[in-house]
């Protein structure tokens, strides 16, 4: 199926649409630095690993798995302001993928939404900020739900038309898209996803290094 056959189009935004993976990594480091150098290089890993979740479970790993309960260190409410107020500096200053608004106009007949781990309310704010908004006018979308949810919930509503693309960088982003039914591009130019080639091979999934590969003639075909 070529790309300009899907009805709609589902982007995550770290690593996909904005190159911001590493922001959100390093942010995580230091938040978490407080409790430690071992405590934060845990929570950068289990970030990496676990790409794509809400920042909200990632902290509750820290606290509940990661420092002892007697531990002196900021609470969660303490430690996802600190997060946000890096990422959300990191969110405004960094890349935008290459060739989104040709896409958007190559795809003028498909609806776009992003559905992200990242916090709803902050990710409104950052695209309306950097003019990125009116080329997503499906929505964009959030933690506190998880992917599975908005994806679940946005079909209901009709807001997601089949045939319908999730394109995303992490294997959560896979798994939530094969649990709604809806077909996957995986990008892995920004990825921090380590072990994706074999899981992509594993899985026959389509792979492009960025969203500017689809402006090609040669690659407009999608084919696992």
């Amino acid at each position: 199926m070529k790309i300009t056959d899907y009805k709609t189009l589902v982007f995550d935004c770290d690593g996909v649409v904005l190159d911001s993976n590493k922001v959100k990594t390093q942010a995580f480091y230091n938040a978490a630095l407080p409790y430690g150098s071992v405590a934060a290089d845990e929570l950068q890993r289990f970030h990496t690993t676990n790409g794509g979740i809400s920042r909200y479970k990632k902290f509750e790993y820290l606290l509940s798995e990661v420092v002892a309960n007697d531990a002196v260190g900021p609470d969660l409410g303490s430690l996802l302001n600190a997060y946000a107020t890096e990422v959300r500096q990191g969110l405004l200053k960094c890349k935008v993928a290459d060739g989104l608004a040709e896409l958007r106009e190559m795809t003028c007949n498909s609806r776009w939404l992003i559905v992200s781990g990242g916090d709803q309310s902050e990710l409104r704010e950052v695209f309306e900020s950097r003019g990125l908004s009116e080329l997503f006018d499906g929505g964009i979308y959030g933690s506190p739900d998880n992917k599975e949810e908005i994806l679940q919930r946005e079909i209901a509503r009709r807001n997601i038309v089949r045939p319908a693309l999730f394109l995303g960088d992490s294997r959560y982003d896979h798994v939530a898209a094969a649990l709604t039914g809806i077909d996957f591009l995986f990008i892995r130019g920004w990825s921090e996803f380590k072990g994706h080639a074999d899981y992509c091979a594993e899985h026959r999934l389509p792979v492009i290094d960025a969203l500017k590969d689809l402006l090609g003639g040669d690659t407009r075909e999608l084919n696992g």
